[in-house]
């Protein structure tokens, strides 16, 4: 499964049968991102899909030395499952 960050639209994607899911964000200021929704049709749920996107966009962060705001619940729930990204969450 590819995913692609379109800066321009702040947000990660990947299409899967057709069909895109997605991780969006809002830039806060130049080292904080707000990460506020994440979508996966419902036919294409279950699937892993917005794991893989959001451990995407979390990567990303990290590799560019970025604060993120989990303001998703499934983005909130994917750290507490992966406690290693707790270092660049704002608190």
């Amino acid at each position: 499964m590819e995913i692609k960050h379109d800066k321009n639209n702040q947000r990660f994607f990947s299409i899967v049968d057709g069909r895109e899911s997605y991780l969006q964000y809002l830039k806060i200021d130049d080292s904080t991102l707000d990460y506020y929704k994440t979508y996966v049709p419902n036919e294409l749920r279950g699937k892993g899909i917005a794991g893989k996107i959001v451990e995407s966009a979390l990567n990303y962060a990290l590799q560019n030395n970025l604060i993120i705001i989990p303001s998703c619940s499934y983005v909130d729930t994917f750290i507490e499952r992966h406690p290693d990204y707790n270092k660049i969450v704002k608190k």
